[in-house]
Order: C-alpha cells, then structure tokens, then sequence
C-alpha cells in the first residue's frame, strides 16, 4: 500500500472511530456539540464519513473527550527501535546482525575466539571495515601481517587474500561494516586541513 492509498484509508475509519468513542462514553451529538462548539449536523456527517476530518474539527473533539489526537486518526504506535540480536555462528567466529533493514552496507559485531590464530586468507566480493573494539586482532591482507588493538580500523577489498584472527592473546571483539558489492566505507583520522586563502 502507497503513502497516498495509506491516508485515505485512515482517513475513511476516523467517522466510525469518532463514533464508537462518544457513544462508548454514553455522549449525545447534542452533549458534544454543546461542549466543542461544533455543529450537531457537522458532527454527524463527520461520523458518516460525509465530512472530510481536519485539525479545526479534531482538536476540540480530541479535549471533549479527553484524549490525545493521534487517538482519533489511527496513528501507528512508534515501533520499538531496539534491535532483538540473535547471534550466529560462523567459522567458529560469532556474528551478531546490527540492523534488520536489508542494504547494501550490513554492520555486524564480531568475536573472533581466541584460538583463531591460522591464517588461511580467502577472497570474494565486496569490501569490509572494522574496528577493534577489545583484544588484539591479527590481519594478514595480500602479504602483510599487521596486528591491531583496540581503537584501531581498518578497511580493505574482500578481493584482496585477507584473513582476521586473534593475535593469541584472548578473544577480539569488532564492529564490522560489509558491502557485498564493493561500495567503499572511508574513515579519516581528523578533519582535513583548510586551505589557506591567496595573499
């Protein structure tokens, strides 16, 4: 359903929600009328759908009554953002997703175990960062063999022979953003220098 089909159907269930909502209170059109300055007639057509809600109308029928305005038009509750984690195991590495909403960017936290400490670099699509959040990571990457603590990042092809372990010394835990088709994730250390102005 569009945005457009959306609000029209929310807009078509106002009258019968307004009048489920006075008579559950055991109100007359007339009492409501008296105590919103609203016309009965316009109150009633408003009911039967005849007449397009707006804010003049739904706000003094909203303090009538006593309730929030979103009440009478149907609002969607705001959905809770928080994030129901289910942690997978991969090569012996856990994973834990950071976001349910597909893309082409997926952020993942990782712990790596502490005895992953072969290498066996491997290449495939896309492009990978990550940043060492505790322990200390061993990337071998196309020939180098660098060994990262926490606070330290890194980004780099997946096409590249790469592989990521523990230095030995514990287990290592990452935040990692993944693009499977090559997008590339830039970090700068600090903001770049302003170029001085001629003369």
């Amino acid at each position: 359903m569009d945005q457009s089909s959306a609000v029209a159907k929310a807009l078509t269930e106002v009258g019968p929600r307004l009048k489920r909502l006075r008579t559950g209170r055991g109100m007359t059109l007339a009492a409501l009328a008296e105590a919103t300055g609203i016309s009965r007639s316009t109150l009633s057509r408003l009911e039967a759908g005849q007449r397009r809600p707006g804010l003049e109308l739904l706000l003094p029928i909203a303090q009538a009554h006593q309730v929030p305005l979103d009440e009478l038009v149907g609002a969607p509750e705001v959905g809770d953002p928080r994030i129901r984690l289910k942690p997978t195991r991969v090569h012996g590495s856990t994973v834990i997703p950071l976001t349910r909403q597909p893309g082409p960017l997926q952020p993942y936290k990782l712990i790596v175990p502490a005895d992953r400490t072969s290498p066996d670099p491997c290449t495939h699509e896309g492009y990978e960062w990550f940043y060492v959040l505790a322990g200390r990571l061993r990337l071998v990457l196309a020939g180098k063999d660098l060994v990262m603590g926490p606070g330290e990042a890194a980004e780099f092809d997946t096409r590249l022979p790469h592989w990521f372990g523990s230095a030995g010394a514990g287990p290592v835990e990452i935040l990692s953003l993944f693009g499977r088709q090559g997008e590339r994730m830039h970090v700068r250390a600090g903001p770049r220098a302003r170029e001085k102005p001629d003369g």
